[in-house]
């Protein structure tokens, strides 16, 4: 219980009152009876007697009233003492989360009014509509209170396979889904892989591949905190205990500084449809995902726009996950983007949420 230590304290404290009174008690009933004579006893003998047993009874039935009330007097304090404590904790709880809150506060204040909220005791969804100049999107916040609010799974629980988010929230049960890492092809056979390092339920699925170029890992730990970047040795990665996760390029944030965007990155193509994994200092998650009505390049996010609204958003770490047609949205059974090329890719790897 939460007072276990005050109790303790308050028994030891009136222990020491308790045993004086009980012993007092004792001391005080002292009934004497005369050892048997073999002479008659007088009448006036007995009633001295039992006088004196009466006033001995009563003045024990005085201490016992006087132990009541004192006993009574402690345990008034006790409860009164076990009330303040616990006015105490709640202050003292409120003063801890103060610093949690108010930040907390200053992100949505950037982010607007939410247009959807989902609430559990695993996970706390919110939904922003983001809108600029070249591009559209939203921006969905995410609370994990719970490892079990969050997961990523392979299309249809087999490597190879393919499905889309919305058929991956569909099977799993899930309350979102948002597409996960990039893939590679085997025209050969047909299947659909996940691109290069990629974590599900902790085991590596086709093997640790250290970064090249651009490459990059990013994933949840056990511990529900965004991890990412890049990884020459799998023990590096191994230290920051990887639950799932998955790997593509590039990296756009790390510890509050924008990184260097590769040349080819910057027109290839210059505006997309796009899918972005970012944290906060509190360890919420954010996910961004901007709208591209055309394969072209014509409209949608570039990822310098990103770069600096994500900067304006006050982010920590940032990385761009695959996007173009790609970049799905899925909320409570409904496709929340347009996609770009009409219709939903199916790919290897969703990030999903659980209600």
């Amino acid at each position: 219980m939460k007072y276990t230590s005050i109790n303790k304290t308050i028994i030891l404290a009136i222990a020491p009152f308790l045993g004086a009174f009980i012993l007092l008690y004792i001391s005080t009933i002292q009934i004497k009876i005369s050892e048997p004579r073999l002479a008659p006893v007088s009448t006036v003998s007995i009633k001295e007697q039992s006088e004196g047993m009466l006033l001995d009874l009563n003045e024990a039935k005085i201490q016992i009233n006087v132990i009541h009330s004192s006993l009574s007097n402690l345990f008034q304090i006790y409860n009164q003492s076990a009330e303040t404590a616990n006015q105490l904790v709640n202050i003292a709880f409120a003063q801890v989360n103060k610093p949690g809150i108010i930040y907390d506060k200053r992100i949505l204040s950037k982010l607007g009014s939410p247009i959807k909220h989902i609430r559990s005791d695993k996970i706390d969804l919110k939904l922003f509509n983001i809108v600029e100049d070249h591009y559209r999107g939203y921006a969905l916040k995410v609370e994990l209170k719970s490892m079990d609010g969050m997961d990523m799974v392979l299309a249809k629980n087999e490597l190879g396979k393919s499905e889309t988010t919305l058929q991956a929230v569909q099977r799993t049960g899930a309350i979102a889904g948002i597409n996960a890492g990039g893939f590679a092809d085997d025209f050969r056979t047909g299947k659909r892989y996940p691109l290069s390092t990629t974590i599900v339920d902790g085991n590596y699925v086709t093997g640790f591949e250290k970064s090249f170029k651009d490459l990059f890992f990013a994933g949840i730990n056990d511990k529900g905190k965004l991890i990412g970047g890049k990884f020459q040795q799998k023990s590096y990665l191994d230290q920051l205990q990887p639950r799932f996760g998955a790997s593509f390029v590039p990296i756009l944030i790390q510890n509050q500084n924008k990184q260097t965007i590769p040349h080819k990155w910057l027109t290839s193509p210059k505006r997309a449809a796009r899918t972005v994994i970012a944290n906060y200092k509190n360890d919420h998650l954010l996910f961004l995902i901007t709208e591209g009505q055309d394969t072209q390049g014509n409209y949608g996010a570039s990822l310098v726009e990103l770069q600096d609204k994500l900067m304006e958003l006050g982010v920590i770490d940032a990385y761009n996950l695959d996007g173009g047609g790609s970049t799905s949205l899925v909320l409570n059974g409904s496709i929340i983007n347009q996609p770009s090329s009409g219709n939903l890719r199916p790919i290897p790897t969703h990030f999903l949420f659980f209600k």
